[in-house]
Parts: structure tokens; sequence; C-alpha cells
């Protein structure tokens, strides 16, 4: 097994690759920053482990829907990442499944 480094929201990590398996730790790397923009740049959360958390409630919602149901196929805009209203939502959905943990940043 050997090591790649990456750079998740600006910040470099050490991650331990297993072999025949770069492609798709890079592609859950490229999720995971994707998901942790999003949020920051969404403008409401500054905390980095606050982002962080919201993203993986976010993509693991995500993979339990994905998983339970078939989903239709999104429109284009739908699909774009980038969408501000699809991150605002999704910031909206998992601060009030997140409220009354008192526990967080």
């Amino acid at each position: 097994m050997n090591q790649i480094e990456v750079r998740i929201m600006g910040q470099s990590y050490l991650l331990a690759n297993p072999d025949d398996g770069e492609h798709a730790l890079r592609e859950a790397v490229a999720r995971v920053d994707e998901a942790m923009c999003s949020i920051r740049d969404a403008g409401k959360v500054k905390a980095r482990e606050r982002i962080a958390v919201l993203a993986a409630l976010n993509l693991a919602y995500d993979l339990i829907q994905h998983e339970s149901a078939p989903a239709p196929t999104p429109s284009p805009a739908a699909m774009d990442e980038g969408d501000p209203e699809r991150a605002a939502q999704l910031i909206r959905r998992l601060d009030q499944a997140l409220a009354g943990d008192g526990l967080l940043l």
C-alpha cells in the first residue's frame, strides 16, 4: 500500500492508498472537497470542523437516498454541484437536523 497526497479545501492530507484504488480514492477526495467547498462558499458556515460534519452528513444522506430508491434523472441544473440554491437547501436541511446538537461548534 502506498500513500498519495491530496488537497481538501486547500489543506494537504497524506492518505494510504489501497493497491489499484487510487482512482476511486481520488474520486472520493474530489467529492468531499466539492461538498465542503460548496458549504463554505455558501457563506453561512465558517468552522472547518462543522463544514466537514455537514459535508459528511450530506454525502451519507445522498448515498442512503440513492440506495433506498431509484432516483429519477436529475435536470442538468440539478446536477450542477456549484448551484448556490442547491447548496443553500442542503445547508438548511442539515442545520435542521443538527439544530438540537449543542456539542457542535
